[in-house]
Order: C-alpha cells, then structure tokens, then sequence
C-alpha cells in the first residue's frame, strides 16, 4: 500500500490554493496514485489562525470550503478513482454551533476542533480523530480556541490501520495530564487492534534543533509500537513562525525518507499489508523528563556548573550557521511575498548588524526583487563606515545612496535651543540622530515602496540598546533572534561559504553607534561574551539573579544587565516582528508585563 506524504505550502485562509492543490493532484490527467495521502494538521485552514478562526466571515468562507470539497469528491474524485482505491486524511477545523438569539443570527459558535478529516471518492469529509494535546506556552495558545479530543482512534481503511496523532500528541510530557500516546498503545491491546504503522499529521514550528528533536522522537515511538511512524509537516512563514517541513517515516532506528527543508514536498513511501503488530501487553504511564516545561526552554549555554571559567553562549558551527542563514532567507521572502513586497531597503552604517543582513537579503533575492542600501552619516561618523559600506556593496552589486544627516541634526539643535532654552545634549542628542535615520529610511520606502529590514540584533533588542522609533525602525527584524557574539560567529562562517562578502574589518572594527565622539558599545554594556550569556538565562525563564551571580559573574555586572533588561520591555513591545530560530525569542512566544514588580528576576 502507497502511503503518499503530502508536505503543503500555502498561504493562511487561502481557500482557493488549497482546493486547486487537491484538484490538480487527483486530477484525471494526471497519473492516478491510489493509496492513502497524508496532509498536515490544519492543511484546510492554514496555522497558526489566532483569532481568525473566530471571524465570521472566516468561517462562513471556510463552510462553503468544506461544501466544495465535498461536491469535488462525490463528483470530480468519484470518477477518477474507486472508493477502495484513496484515502485522504486532512487536518481541518470542525465547527460546532449552538442556537443563539443574537438579531441576524441564526446560530453561533459552541466548539471548535482541531481535527482529521478522512475524504474518500463519493463521501463527505468526516473528522475521525480530535487533537488531544492543546499546547499552550510560548507561541501557542491553542486552549483559547479549540476543545480537546479525548479518544484515541485507530483508522481501519482497505484492510490498512493507522494510529492517529495530530502533532503535540507525540509530545506527552508533565505539562499534560494525559498520554495520548500511551493511551493509543493501550487502546490497541484492548480493543486488540493491529497496527500497521502511527501517523501525525503536523504543523510544527522550526527552531534549531527541532528536526533532531521530532526524529530521535519519532524513532522512540516507532520502537515502542513496533511499527513505522509517519510524520507530515507543513511549510511557511507566518509572520515571525517558520514552518520546515523535514517531514520524515521512520522504522524502529532507521529513517527511510526525509521531506525537504523549507520546500514543498511529495514522499511515497510503501507500507507492507503483511508487516503488522498486535500488541498484546498494557503499559503503565511512566515520568516523561524529556519534554518538561524546563526543558522546553533550556538555555543555549554550554559551561553551566564547571570550575574553570564563565559560562558561554553554544557555538555556531559551519552546518548550524548553514542552516540559520536559509531559515532567515526563507523567512524574509515569505513575510516579503506574503506582504507584497519586491523591493528591500537597508540603513547601513558600516557595522556588523547591517552588512550581515545586507548580505543575506542579498543572497535571498529572487527574480524581480531589488535591493539597495542608504548610508546615513552623521557628525560623529568615521570615513572609514562609509568606506566599508562601499565595499560590500560593490561587493553584493547593492546600490548604494549617502544621505548626510548633519544639517538635519545641526538644526535640530539649534531649533531645541531656541524653543526650550536648553542645549540638545547627551541622551537626547544621541537618539534625534538615530530618528533622523529613522524617518529618512521611511521617507525613501514610501518614495519606492521598498520593505525596510531591521538590523537590530538580541543583545541591543534585551538591553533597550536601541532608539524607539529610530534604528528599531523596519518591517520585520532579521537578526532579532541572534545575539552580538552570534552575529559575529555568523558572519565569519558566511565569509567562509562566499570568501570576502564582508569586508573583514567590519567585523573585527570595535561595535559603536557613533551617535558621539568615540563611542564604543563596550562604555555602555558589559562585554558582549558575558552580557548574552546572562541575557539568554534570563529569557529562558531558568535562571535568576542568585543563579547567574553563583556562574561567577560580577554582581555589579548582572545587576547592571537585569536592570536593562527589565526597564527596556516597553521598547520591545513595540519592536518590529522578528523571525524566529530559537525555542524562546522574544516576540509573539515573549508575553511579560510592561509595568511589573521589578524584583522579579
């Protein structure tokens, strides 16, 4: 029997992509496929919805969906192919309603499940199976808007059965009061159910080291059940979420076929009628340690507890780095396409942070894109940053327009000692310069309709070194889920992959704003080895001041860093989207009050 896995990209809500994918992949010209097709959790709606999925006009367009589909299948489908010769299992949303006497309304919303629709030529979609586990940290919220399956469910289709899970249901952990594996296991000895092979229908979100994750899962899995695990994922960007894909069958120990890494896929893997399990002995819930709430959001720290030396953040290896610069390419084209935007804009300063995005952007053009870079000097900067941005642009073949704020800034002071009687210094002098930059970079977006990309990085976005409105400016922050010391290791190994596509003495030139004579980020903020190490124990929930104090660190250092922290939260909250790499980033997964207690840390 062909089990075919269908690794799906589209747009959320976008009902007419998804309906003509299944009518040109079981169309009559094309080869005919029986066997049973798998699609990703929620492949009729898109995920994540948020509270789209409580629209009314959402849901009135994704009823009449679901009524084409199914005068698609008893029709069109029917004709292609037998009722015995495919299956499709699709996630969807089932609505349940409830009579209501709001005026003009005939009924409202009472339920709604995250569920697997079976479709077969001349029926209906029918939902066999409900999600069991409704994830509710960090990104997700899915408790808000669904109702929790509480059946596991054994799919017996042409002498085929199938153990249904729908993504989270693969992860049991003390987070969730139940097992929905475990409980698949001891369903099928009662009800002396054989198996043939476990399916998750997935809409996974990527961070770093997620494919290793949901494998080595995967495979405990397949050895527990004795049969292999099929696991789809879906594709995308959404907003700051990536989707990978890297859908994958395993068998006991053994991968047998791996989806594509941010591309739409199709695998056909063959399921042996003959190969299957009865299991026959009930298993007691064991304490499942792997996937804890703590261990959801474990520190990137390597170094934690030894004698010699501080702590330090893990290295970015060549693969790893590899891997981090297509998730940020992918992840820029798709909030990019999805927004309508051909044309990028990057504020370059001659720094580390802007070449580096400058030069991905760049590396992630595709046909009929544009990008070019505006170099913004003010009083305070040196020749030698508009010399390296000439460099990597001539370097990139990037435009590049210098666009001098001094006279702005010169006016600007004279205009507030005028007004105020009070000479623009310090503070102030440093961030007008910073949202004269601001305001010019917008100027020329709305000039050309170019999507402006912040350069700002996670140290800078954790400490409030940025300025509201200025350098945090931009559609969607790039390297907002990487910190300095990562910025650097990431640019070192794209110059190892592109020889010479950063000038090398932007990276090893001291970091500074040049918002004043000399400035260096180091008279500001500890040194950035140390400061984001403290920084990633804190965001990861783990660590407090005593802790970070016993790694060794100064306690006039941490101090002076918690106290950053904790006063830059309303900065970040009106910081621009960031795509996002790690288990915890700040952003849409990030929730923390802005006026709080403060000795919370």
């Amino acid at each position: 029997m062909k089990i075919y896995l269908h690794q799906t990209h589209h747009n959320v809500a976008d009902f007419e992509s998804i309906f003509s994918y299944l009518k040109d992949q079981f169309s009559s010209q094309k080869e005919k496929r029986p066997g049973i097709h798998i699609f990703p959790e929620l492949f009729l709606t898109g995920y994540p919805l948020q509270d789209l999925c409580l629209t009314s006009s959402f849901i009135a367009s994704y009823l009449e969906f679901q009524d084409k589909i199914n005068i698609w299948a008893q029709e069109e489908l029917s004709q292609n192919y037998g009722t015995d010769e495919v299956c499709l299992l699709m996630g969807g949303l089932n609505y349940h309603f409830c009579a209501s006497d709001v005026p003009l309304k005939d009924e409202v919303v009472d339920h709604i499940k995250n569920v697997i629709f079976q479709l077969v030529p001349g029926q209906k979609l029918n939902a066999i199976y409900t999600k069991q586990l409704l994830p509710n940290y960090d990104i997700f919220d899915e408790q808000k808007y669904y109702k929790a399956g509480t059946q596991s469910q054994i799919l017996d289709w042409n002498g085929i059965s199938l153990g249904l899970l729908i993504c989270e249901d693969m992860w049991a952990s003390n987070v969730h009061a139940i097992d929905p594996c475990l409980d698949l296991y001891n369903y099928a000895v009662t009800e002396k159910k054989e198996l043939h092979a476990l399916i998750n229908l997935s809409g996974s979100p990527y961070n770093l080291f997620k494919r290793e994750q949901r494998v080595s899962r995967a495979k405990e899995l397949s050895e527990l059940f004795q049969v292999p695990f099929i696991y789809v994922n879906r594709v995308g960007g959404e907003d700051e979420i990536l989707f990978d894909g890297s859908s994958v069958v395993v068998a006991q120990k053994d991968i047998l076929c791996t989806g594509k890494f941010f591309e739409a896929d199709l695998l056909e893997f063959e399921l042996d009628p003959q190969k299957k399990v009865l299991l026959t002995e009930a298993r007691e819930k064991e304490r499942a340690q792997k996937n804890t709430w703590e261990g959801l959001f474990s520190p990137l720290v390597t170094g934690i507890g030894e004698e010699a030396g501080l702590p330090r953040l893990k290295v970015i290896d060549r693969k790893l780095g590899q891997e981090i610069v297509r998730a940020l390419s992918f992840g820029l084209q798709e909030y990019a396409q999805k927004s309508g935007f051909k044309k990028f804009l990057v504020a370059l300063s001659g720094g580390m942070d802007s070449a580096l995005v400058l030069a991905i952007t760049r590396l992630s053009l595709q046909e009929g894109q544009e990008l070019e870079a505006v170099y913004m000097p003010g009083m305070f900067s040196r020749s030698i940053s508009f010399e390296l941005s000439d460099q990597i642009c001539k370097k990139l073949g990037v435009k590049l327009y210098s666009l001098p704020i001094k006279f702005l800034h010169t006016n600007c002071r004279n205009l507030f000692g005028q007004v105020f009687g009070e000479k623009m210094e310090g503070l102030c002098d440093e961030n007008i310069q910073s949202r004269l930059r601001g305001a010019l970079i917008y100027g020329r977006s709305n000039q050309t309709g170019a999507m402006v990309i912040n350069t700002s990085n996670k140290s800078e976005l954790a400490v409030g070194y940025s300025t509201q409105y200025g350098d945090s400016v931009g559609a969607i922050s790039m390297l907002g889920d990487l910190y300095k010391t990562e910025v650097y290791q990431l640019a070192n190994i794209l110059n190892e992959l592109y020889p010479g596509i950063i000038p090398e003495e932007i990276i090893t030139r001291p970091a500074s704003a040049e918002l004043r004579e000399d400035q260096k980020d180091e008279d500001s903020l500890p040194p950035y080895e140390r400061l984001d190490v403290i920084l990633e124990c804190l965001l990861s929930y783990r660590y407090n001041r005593q802790d970070i104090l016993k790694m060794g660190f100064s306690e006039e250092e941490v101090n002076r860093v918690i106290n950053l922290y904790r006063r830059s939260e309303y900065k970040r909250a009106q910081f621009s989207p960031i795509i996002k790499i790690k288990s915890k980033s700040f952003g849409f997964g990030y929730r923390i009050p802005l006026s709080k207690n403060g000795k919370f840390y």
